[in-house]
């Protein structure tokens, strides 16, 4: 048995950290419920340790957190207080913690590891301001006055010479407890918490320095015959209810700045979520119509979408024709022209036509719904450098109460008089510099703004750890259809055999291809369509596996498909093969057509390269990376492409396992493979690669496996998110080492460092300042990311 553990005490094997309400079974894994004590998450079939209580076995991480369990369990069974009033949430929302989201809960509270208020996983328009934000500025402001006078009459020898020392003391208590109990009572709650869950964090040490000022100063206050002369200064004992307040406010402060700075996060999703209509205009069975809400649309309604109005959800047009405005989701400002069959996008923007459409997706399953649910995934994520943050703030928390203590013995014991009041002022401003919110905050915030950033330049990350690794990539495989081309076949030519014109061939063709439903034949059809053709009736239709089609048409025997099936039915094309094999060089697909067995003519179709594709492959050069397309195209049209394009390997006749063996072997040699593509075909080589880059334009399949989706389906996003990553990285390791120096710097200063040299000493006012100048710097600086590299949509 694994007996190893994490830095808790915790075994290793059974456990991780997700807390909750011991109630909730909120968890990631289903089979795991949550020890009641610690709040981490326990797989009951692994973990040896167990307790009957009230009716029902309960499930342990240790031994030890089982011992404390069943000697109280009532006071594990109540949830955690929460530190702001909360808003009322709608059924069925969960809550996670921004710094730790592997904590979920069901219900507002406090987060068991960081003791951060719990956000809604999924941010509503109905949301409001945030509660906590409320509750802490009003916390704030109403006890600021209350400081400031204590601070007054802390100055008092000075400012109030008439006033005796001991009506001081009792006018600072007076004044400063509701500072610290009222004011200072989420920071409290947080500081317990942490205690009895033995997650050391930030509170830790801001609760125990204020506790230990105010606390000091209270029996210094009531009881000044237990202190020795030394402690006597001024005509009364030292008292710092003065330093008790004021790090309170100053922590508030600090708060409401974060909480104010982190809130823009959240503002990319909100923009989103703003893009959708609240109603649709339903269309009901008697003929009637009827406005409702956007949640009652069901799958198969058919709906009503009037000019000017936004698409409600993801259909299919029925009947109407109009222009629909879809530059939220491709970028592209040009409206794209909709008639009946063609497909519409919840929350695009309807043109001058009416339309009546099919709702096939809704709620969830919308394509906003997806963007909006992968961002929210992505900002919770944790990037792999946060386990390095997380892994030092433990042990750091530890370091620092160790220093504040020898901060304390050393003073008091060799200090200069009043040797144990200066013990008492450097061992609290130890506690209260070193707070490492803003070691907790470098990565986290670098993330959400980040996510945020990409988001509107089009480019979704699943999570932090894309984030991170997408910046290692020096080759980039692509697939050429639906990723380097539009995936659509178009016409090209046609060329036609005298005395026959190349009308009469494209009309034949057409007539005989328009029972097909093969893309080409689409191409075909649409092309004659296009040129007003009415088309004849098709008889004796067979198609051919992958050869082509056979039939009669106007009384004549046609045959339309590949050389191969000219060959096998005896046609000579070699009167066409030159002009074929030119065609075929320039990466079109070449079909021959034979009237009563004599060749007639041939039809070019080729799949478009994307307009924004060469200068996508230009950008990815010039970033270093290498391009590598492999495509179930020949080999000859595959080539054709690549030498067309610049790309540096080709590959063609790809199978779906051959994608995925090509990645393998890139891995191989040492290098860094994301791979690019839109199909079900390749799904396998987007989950195998080191990062796998999903066309939001292509198949949910693709984009499941992926790690990186391009909402555009557009190739320039690849060097957006590349660069995008690349600021994330930096921002995160910029954070990361202004935490670590600034600490590096303060703990000293605050602990005296500096005073056999220069006199100088830091109350813990200054401390408690400089603490929160360090968690907004950390925040600003993460905010920074919002114009990192990256086309806006």
């Amino acid at each position: 048995m694994n007996t190893s553990s994490g830095p808790h005490g915790h075994p290793a094997s059974c456990c991780h950290a997700h807390a909750g309400t011991p109630q909730d079974q909120a968890v990631a894994d289903p089979a795991k419920v949550i020890d009641p004590v610690c709040g981490m998450s326990v797989d009951p079939a692994r973990t040896p340790h167990h307790g009957e209580y009230d009716g029902r076995t309960w499930h342990f991480c240790s031994a030890r957190c089982r011992e404390r369990f069943l000697a109280e369990p009532a006071r594990f069974l109540a949830p955690p207080g929460t530190a702001a009033e909360e808003a009322p949430a709608p059924p069925g929302t969960l809550y996670t913690c921004p710094m730790d989201p592997e904590i979920v809960r069901d219900a507002p509270g406090i987060c068991p590891i960081c003791g951060m208020a719990l956000e809604p996983m999924m941010p509503s328009l109905d949301d409001g301001e945030n509660p906590e934000l409320v509750d802490f500025r009003r916390r704030f402001w109403w006890t600021l006055p209350l400081t400031a006078l204590t601070m007054l009459l802390a100055m008092g020898g000075n400012l109030f010479p008439w006033l005796p020392a001991t009506t001081r003391t009792w006018l600072e208590l007076a004044l400063a407890t509701p500072v610290v109990l009222w004011a200072g009572w989420p920071f409290l709650q947080r500081w317990a918490v942490s205690i009895t869950t033995r997650h050391l964090n930030m509170w830790t040490l801001i609760g125990t320095g204020v506790l230990a000022a105010y606390g000091y100063s209270v029996v210094a206050a009531l009881a000044p015959g237990l202190f020795p002369p030394a402690f006597h200064e001024h005509g009364r004992v030292g008292v710092y209810f003065e330093a008790a307040a004021v790090i309170v406010s100053l922590t508030l402060l600090g708060q409401l700045l974060e909480l104010k700075a982190r809130s823009r996060t959240s503002s990319a999703i909100r923009a989103l979520l703003e893009l959708a209509p609240t109603t649709a205009r339903r269309l009901r069975a008697d003929g009637g119509e009827e406005d409702v809400p956007l949640a009652d649309v069901q799958a198969g309604d058919r709906l009503r979408v009037r000019p000017g109005e936004k698409v409600p959800v993801d259909g299919t047009v029925l009947e109407g024709r109009s222009h629909i405005d879809e530059s939220m989701l491709t970028g592209e400002p040009m409206p794209v022209a909709k008639a009946p069959g063609d497909s519409v996008v919840g929350a695009t923007l309807n043109g001058s036509g009416a339309l009546v459409m099919q709702a096939t997706r809704v709620g969830e399953a919308t394509v906003l719904a997806r963007i909006v649910q992968l961002v929210a995934q992505a900002q919770r994520s944790r990037a792999p450098m946060q386990k390095l943050a997380d892994r030092v703030s433990y042990w750091f928390v530890l370091g620092v109460i160790g220093v504040a203590v020898l901060a304390l013995l050393g003073w008091g014991l060799f200090g200069p008089e009043p040797s144990w009041t200066r013990a008492v002022l450097h061992a609290v401003s130890v506690l209260i510099i070193a707070c490492p919110c803003a070691l907790g905050l470098a990565t986290p915030m670098s993330v959400m703004v980040a996510t945020g950033r990409a988001a509107q330049a089009g480019v979704l990350f699943r999570d932090a750890e894309a984030i991170e690794r997408l910046r290692e990539v020096d080759t980039v495989i692509v697939d050429k259809t639906g990723t380097l081309t539009e995936g659509r076949p178009a016409f090209d030519e046609v060329v036609a055999l005298a005395p026959l014109d190349e009308n009469h061939i494209l009309h034949l063709s057409a007539s005989l291809d328009a029972g097909s439903e093969h893309p080409l034949a689409t191409a075909i059809v649409g092309e004659a369509r296009r040129r007003g053709m009415v088309l004849s009736p098709v008889e004796d239709f067979e198609s051919g596996a992958g050869t082509g089609v056979r039939g009669r048409v106007d009384g004549h025997a046609l045959l339309l498909g590949s050389p191969a099936l000219m060959h096998t039915e005896g046609v000579d094309v070699s009167a066409l093969e030159e002009r074929a094999t030119a065609l075929r060089d320039q990466g079109a697909s070449v079909m021959f057509l034979a009237i009563d067995g004599r060749t007639a003519g041939l039809l070019a179709v080729s799949d478009p390269v994307k307009a924004s594709t060469p200068e996508a492959l230009e950008r990815l050069h010039a970033a270093g990376l290498r391009i590598v397309m492999a495509s179930g195209d020949g080999e000859g049209t595959a080539r054709a492409v690549g030498q067309r394009l610049g790309i540096d390997e080709v590959h063609g006749e790809m199978t779906p396992a051959g994608k995925v063996e090509l990645g393998h072997r890139l891995h191989g040699e040492g290098r860094r493979v994301a791979m690019a593509g839109d199909g079900i075909n390749d799904a396998p080589a987007l989950a195998a690669a080191d990062i796998g880059i999903a066309m939001g334009t292509g198949t949910d399949v693709a984009m499941s496996s992926a790690q990186v989706t391009l909402v555009k389906g557009d190739l320039r996003g690849i060097a957006d998110a590349i660069a995008i990553s690349a600021a994330a990285v930096r921002n995160m390791r910029q954070n990361l080492g202004f935490a670590l120096l600034y600490n590096a710097l303060g703990v000293p200063i605050a602990a005296g460092a500096l005073y056999p040299f220069t006199g100088l000493v830091m109350s813990p006012m200054l401390a408690a300042l400089a603490m929160s100048l360090s968690s907004v710097s950390v925040v600003g600086n993460a905010l920074r990311l919002r114009f990192a590299g990256g086309r806006d949509g």
